[in-house]
Order: C-alpha cells, then structure tokens, then sequence
C-alpha cells in the first residue's frame, strides 16, 4: 500500500513525461546525432564525419550570412514586441469604457492562422495593386516595393510578424497587471508617490515574473520563426530574409542535407540558451 502511495504522483506525471520526452528531448538528440553524420539519400547510407559538418559551416559564406539575418531580425523585432505589448497591457489595463472590446479587437491578430496573415499582409503589400501603397499615393508619398526589396522585405516581415504576435504577449502581462492589489497603489498614493513613480516602483517590480516569461519566450519564438519568411519571400531577396531556421529546412527539404541542416538546427539551438541564459540573469540581477 506505501509503494502505491509513492508511485500514484509519478503515474500522474507519466504522460507528461512521455510527451517531453517524445517531442522535446527525442528531436533534440536525434539531431546533436544526425548532425555527425552526411547521408547519402540515393544508397540510404550514413557516413559519421564527427564535427564535419560543423567545421564546413564555419568555411560557408551562406550560413555566415543567414546567421547575421538571424541576429538582426531578432535584435529589432524582439525589444519592438516586448515595448508594443507592454503598452497595449498598461493601456488595456485601464479602467474606461468599452475597454472589454478593445482588448477583444487586439486579440484578433492571434486568432488570424500565420499563413492567411502572410497571404493577406502580402496582397496590402503589393508593389502595384497593394492597399498600402495606395495610401502612400493619397498622401502624396511614393510607393514602396516592401517584400519585393532587399531592403525592405525584413523589415516588412519584422511588421507582420509584430501584428501576428503583440496580442498574444499582452494576454500575459495584462493578466499580470490585473494581479497586482490595487491597495498597493493606493497606499503608494497616500505617501505622494507621483504616477510614474508608481510605474516605476510597484508595476514594474511586481510585474517582473510574467515579464520575464514574456522577455523569454519572445526571444525563443523568434529565432525560430520561419514560416512568414518561407511563404512571403522564400530567403530573399538576395538572401535578406534568409534567416538560420530557413536555411536548415532548405538545407534538408531542398539539397537533401540532413547533417548540414541538424548542424545548423545545434548552432541555433545554442545561441538560444546563451540568451536565454543571459535573460535570466539580467531580469534576476534586476530582480
């Protein structure tokens, strides 16, 4: 009966371990191992070649170049999500009426499947027929080519991708706000504390875990974001949109390389637990 008792919480857990272990550490190994190997898809062999391919991607000026894609899409789009969504919360957190349907219209955005939002996003964004150029026009502005630019076709996918996902990150830092006691600024009114003061010293601190979930999660859902770049633009123009997570699906689904592609897949997985690992560290030291 005692060996029952102490087996029933990890029967509870079971499935949840199966989960993780099927779909978070299976992948994850079998990519660390896929990535010492070249296959040969013709023969269905596998040749080990240790760190082959690692060494092979620091000689490659493609990979060098979707690596600093990468870095750049994230260094704006990262802190541009995070900002957006804090000020959407703190507004809708407001108190005013018919805020229940703005904070429903902002949500809507998530609700939008990423493929439509790329389809509608790139019909507004079309050089010739596109409403957004049409506005540009009315305003006596010229037209833009957006995603038909090397220059503009990642800031244009940073936009859409903002659209896609501030709603859904302000879900979790107005559910924060909502937690904090209002008595706490009411007892920091009657000591003369000013309102950005408030901000400062009771919102901010009080709101530091779902932030930090926020900060993280953010951080990880973009460097491996894709599917906006491989349905508007395919990697270009010219490779401007090319980012890692991309490069490794064309490196497995295009040129059949698979080692290449888990290799890239490790490099990625990497850089995103030294930030990650560097979040924490901040928002705690913060903290």
């Amino acid at each position: 009966m005692k060996t029952k008792k102490l087996l029933a919480p990890y029967l509870f857990l079971l499935p949840a371990l199966a989960g993780l272990l099927l779909f978070k550490i299976y992948p994850i190994m079998n990519g660390l191992i896929q990535s010492l190997f070249t296959t040969n898809f013709l023969t269905r062999s596998k040749t080990f070649v240790g760190l082959g391919n690692y060494i092979e991607l620091t000689k490659d000026p493609i990979f060098w170049q979707s690596l600093l894609v990468t870095l750049k899409f994230n260094l704006v789009i990262n802190p541009l999500q995070i900002a957006l969504a804090f000020g959407l919360a703190v507004l809708l957190n407001q108190k005013i009426r018919g805020i229940a349907l703005f904070r429903a219209v902002q949500f809507v955005p998530v609700a939008v499947s990423v493929p439509t939002a790329c389809v509608l996003w790139n019909i507004m964004m079309s050089p010739e027929q596109g409403v957004l150029n049409s506005i540009l026009i009315a305003l006596g502005l010229p037209p833009q080519p957006f995603l038909a630019s090397s220059s503009q076709a990642l800031w244009s996918i940073i936009l859409i991708a903002s659209w896609k996902g501030v709603g859904y990150w302000t879900l979790f830092l107005l559910a924060g706000l909502q937690e904090i006691p209002r008595s706490i600024y009411e007892a920091a009114s009657i000591d003369g504390a000013t309102g950005w003061q408030q901000f400062r010293n009771v919102t901010v601190p009080m709101l530091m875990r779902p932030l930090t979930f926020v900060v993280v999660s953010v951080t990880i859902a973009n460097l491996l974001l894709f599917s906006p770049m491989y349905i508007l633009t395919g990697g270009g123009p010219e490779r401007s949109t090319n980012v890692l997570m991309l490069e490794s699906y064309h490196s497995a689904f295009m040129y059949s390389d698979m080692g290449r592609s888990s290799a890239i897949v490790v490099v990625l997985l990497i850089i995103t637990l030294l930030i990650v690992a560097a979040q924490f560290r901040m928002l705690r030291a913060k903290h």
